[in-house]
């Protein structure tokens, strides 16, 4: 299969995305510089762990949920008129905020309170896999029933079983993004198919690598033999190593976040590591752009639903999950959000809502390349600091 990934776009659509995707993407895009800056010992948690305000469920054991669900959610990230199909199907009110606007403000929003055991008012919100890793570990996430999510059968094999979370215990997948590499075909002249192609001298000075430790160096690891999935300071170095002797010789122009797009845009940077959701707004006005999954594989990022243990609703926080795990009700969030489902074999449930999307392997990823895209493992404290402070190094950041 080729894996040049082209398709256009609704300009209505590409709009709504640019709002919601950019100012997330600098938050999951920085996902191990974020998870350094959120580290908390366990002397914070026992000096404001009182259990003042303990909240209770409003549904009773055995019978259906009902009452309010509180949801905290990212902007533009829910598909028009789906929360009132789901309150005509389930009968719950949900009370809908679009107040998550970044992984480190809300959390420094509500660590307090869940450090209290006070409600944070939401039953439900949707942080990135490594936040939702980190409220774990801190022990202020409940537990997600498989009696009250059945339809978790759906999820993609691959998020299932993640080694952040195995059986997704705590946190369900909500949409799924791809990081790797896109390249101006004007000014590459040819193909990119591999990690060395980033090294080709015909590029010097002219490759972008992202200043994220994860997000950089992943990719890097999997070409050498190593695997974030279960990372080690010597595969982490050996990855360093090597983007270190690459900048040294002028071969990076820069390390970046997501502002990548206008250089690679107008052939200033010819190659770069870049996400699959960037891509698909920037062919919208450039077809030579291109993105693949390097043939030894590229990285992920996960956005994921999770219930506060402060929840006043853990009955209608799962059926919620349920409902968002159905298929054909599924395909209408990605048709609108655009991002790469977490449930397997969507494609003929998006082909009924959006043809183009079910298409678009930016969007609709096919099976060997999902094959070859790895999740980071849930990273301690420890190693957060030691990767992110060996790549700084090298960066500058």
């Amino acid at each position: 299969m080729s894996r040049e990934f082209s398709s256009p776009i609704d300009p209505q659509l590409l709009a709504r995305m640019t709002a919601s995707r950019t100012s997330r993407r600098r938050f999951i895009g920085g996902g191990a510089a974020a998870a350094a800056a959120l580290t908390l010992g366990s002397s914070f948690l026992t000096a404001c762990g009182s259990d003042s305000s303990t909240s209770g469920t409003t549904t009773e054991d055995g019978g259906p949920a009902s009452g309010t669900l509180r949801i905290s959610n990212w902007p533009l990230y829910m598909a028009d008129g789906f929360i009132a199909e789901f309150q005509t199907a389930s009968g719950i009110t949900v009370d809908y905020k679009e107040d998550f606007n970044d992984n480190e403000q809300w959390f420094a929003k509500v660590k307090e309170p869940l450090s209290r055991k006070q409600d944070i008012g939401a039953d439900l919100a949707v942080p990135t896999s490594f936040l939702a890793v980190r409220l774990h570990q801190l022990g202020w996430l409940n537990d997600i029933s498989d009696e009250g999510v059945p339809n978790k059968k759906n999820i993609r094999p691959d998020l299932l079983e993640a080694s952040v979370d195995p059986g997704r215990k705590f946190s369900a997948p909500y949409m799924s993004g791809l990081v790797g590499i896109a390249y101006n075909r004007a000014a590459t002249g040819r193909d990119i198919r591999t990690i060395d192609d980033l090294w080709d001298p015909a590029f010097k000075g002219r490759v972008s690598l992202f200043s994220d430790a994860q997000d950089g160096l992943g990719m890097i690891m999997l070409s050498q033999g190593n695997s974030p999935e279960n990372p080690t300071t010597e595969g982490v170095q050996q990855a360093i190593d090597l983007v270190r002797e690459q900048n040294d010789m002028g071969q990076i122009r820069r390390f970046t976040g997501n502002d990548y797009a206008d250089d690679l845009a107008a052939g200033n940077i010819a190659v770069a590591q870049a996400y699959s959701g960037d891509v698909v707004q920037l062919q919208a006005d450039n077809p030579d752009l291109q993105f693949i999954v390097p043939d030894s594989g590229g990285t992920t990022f996960v956005d994921t639903m999770v219930i506060p243990y402060t929840t006043q609703n853990q009955r209608a926080a799962e059926a919620w999950i349920n409902y968002v795990y159905d298929k054909p009700n599924y395909a209408k969030l990605v048709a609108y959000t655009q991002f790469v489902p977490v449930l397997s074999d969507m494609t003929a449930e998006l082909e009924k809502v959006d043809p183009a999307a079910a298409s678009n392997p930016l969007i609709n990823p096919p099976k060997d390349v999902l094959d070859r895209s790895k999740g980071w493992a849930a990273l301690t404290d420890e190693q957060t600091q030691e990767y992110n402070t060996a790549y700084a190094a090298v960066t500058g950041g």
